[in-house]
């Protein structure tokens, strides 16, 4: 018999080594090279295809576009998410902390999709019976609905063979096993071969494959990094347990974009779509309230006006802090440093701690206007105007810069009943301003805080 071959290798990048090592020289993490056995290389599959198409090599002014219907959930967030609805055959995966809503959200999906086509619902956390209850809780019934707890790829694959669906979800990819890959569930070899095998499924028999991955305690999905690379689509449900509102964000779509995100509320019956997720952001706002700023984000393709809040207190240290919550803090020091060198704002002795509300993330450049103006508020404790809002990119210079987008940026603010909106003066041409809503350009974020406060 052949010598039986070992290695080692890292549970969070997947990086093998023939000795043991404490610290992985790849990712740098430390205590996660696991010992495993070697994998013998397989037999190459001559005749593995896609989409039904040989693999030789063809010209592209040759290559016919097949273009397939996108089937589409009732949940238009969702919808808009994965690009206009789901692509059969595609294979895509859903991440997301302990407890968000991962398993009720795919069990609502499947409920609507078995309308259209059989689903197969595998499981390797909950028995049939306990997704029978959530199922119940959620109103979720059907005669093309199948339920399969069972975490055996052998068998899976075998009653995939049977069934015939069009959807298979499988929750949760880290719980499968390849009978042929002897380390232990979970473990990177396990994952890959795991996603190697849906996606040959997904892409031979045209079945849309839904995947839930966990995540680890940095957020990230666990595994090798590999797996986001293999799947079609990789979706982030985000949000905070103690609430109600739920975050769908695609991180990776090759069907649609990568910047859509879709509002979900929690509630007894399920997750229920947000059609107007700026009224909740706004909601709660405080009257006559110092450090408050509105500004209309774009997420996607959709504007949603959020509240920026910004604290400025004296330091008791010699060192000033700065906290943010949904900012990224680089950006947030930026902002006070060019607040400080080109609007005469000393801010090197303040703490500052700044929070987007709503518990959204936001990294887009149009923000920084916004978040000057609520700094400046909260520190010469003056109140901006409660109909006023902001968008501009700020330059190191103190320069507002365009940002892109301008016209559904204003028209999402007049909508929601704001009468005056600071813009940078190089987005006002080439388009007409609504009536409705005064449309200011400033140049400077000297002259803004000026027209602002004066």
């Amino acid at each position: 018999m052949a010598k039986v071959k070992t290695q080692f290798v890292c549970q969070n990048c997947g990086y093998s080594s023939p000795r043991f090592l404490g610290r992985c020289p790849n990712c740098g993490a430390w205590n996660q090279m696991v010992e495993e056995r070697e994998q013998p290389a397989a037999a190459a599959k001559s005749n593995f295809t896609i989409s039904g198409r040989a693999t030789e090599p063809e010209k592209i002014s040759t290559v016919n576009i097949q273009k397939e219907p996108r089937v589409k959930t009732e949940l238009n967030e969702l919808n808009r998410v994965l690009g206009g609805g789901v692509v059969p055959g595609s294979l895509i995966l859903i991440g997301g902390d302990p407890g968000i809503g991962k398993s009720t959200l795919l069990l609502q999906v499947s409920g609507q999709l078995e309308k259209v086509g059989k689903i197969l619902y595998v499981s390797g956390e909950e028995s049939a019976s306990q997704i029978k209850m959530r199922a119940n809780r959620l109103g979720v019934n059907g005669d093309q609905l199948y339920l399969y707890p069972e975490t055996d790829m052998g068998n899976i694959r075998h009653q995939i063979e049977t069934l015939k669906p069009e959807y298979v979800v499988i929750d949760s990819i880290q719980t499968m096993s390849e009978p042929e890959v002897t380390s232990a569930v979970g473990s990177v070899s396990q994952v890959r071969q795991v996603t190697a095998e849906l996606m040959r499924i997904a892409k031979t028999n045209q079945i849309t494959i839904f995947v839930v991955g966990h995540v680890t305690k940095e957020g990230a999905i666990a595994g090798p990094k590999i797996l986001e690379h293999m799947v079609d689509t990789v979706l982030y449900f985000e949000g905070d347990t103690h609430h109600t509102y739920r975050i769908l964000r695609s991180v990776k779509n090759r069907f649609g974009s990568t910047n859509e995100i879709g509002i979900f509320e929690m509630r007894e019956a399920g997750l229920q779509e947000v059609a107007n997720p700026s009224e909740i952001f706004l909601e709660e706002r405080l009257a006559g309230a110092t450090g408050s700023a509105v500004v209309v984000s774009m997420e996607g393709t959709r504007p949603i006006l959020v509240e920026l809040q910004t604290l400025i207190t004296p330091t008791l240290f010699g060192n000033a802090k700065r906290t943010s919550s949904g900012l990224d803090h680089n950006r947030v020091s930026l902002i006070m440093a060019v607040l400080e060198k080109r609007a005469s704002l000393m801010l090197s002795n303040q703490d500052a701690y700044l929070k987007a509300t709503g518990g959204v993330k936001l990294d887009e450049p149009a923000i920084d206007l916004a978040m000057a103006v609520s700094i400046a508020s909260s520190y010469r404790d003056k109140e901006i105007p409660p109909t006023d809002c902001f968008v501009g990119e700020i330059g190191l210079t103190g320069e507002i810069r365009r940002v892109n987008r301008i016209e559904q940026r204003v028209g999402e603010a007049a909508k929601l009943g704001f009468k005056r909106i600071y813009v940078p003066k190089n987005n006002l041409q080439g388009w007409d301003p609504p009536t409705d809503i005064q449309v200011v350009g400033v140049t400077t974020i000297a002259e803004t805080l000026k027209k602002v406060f004066n």
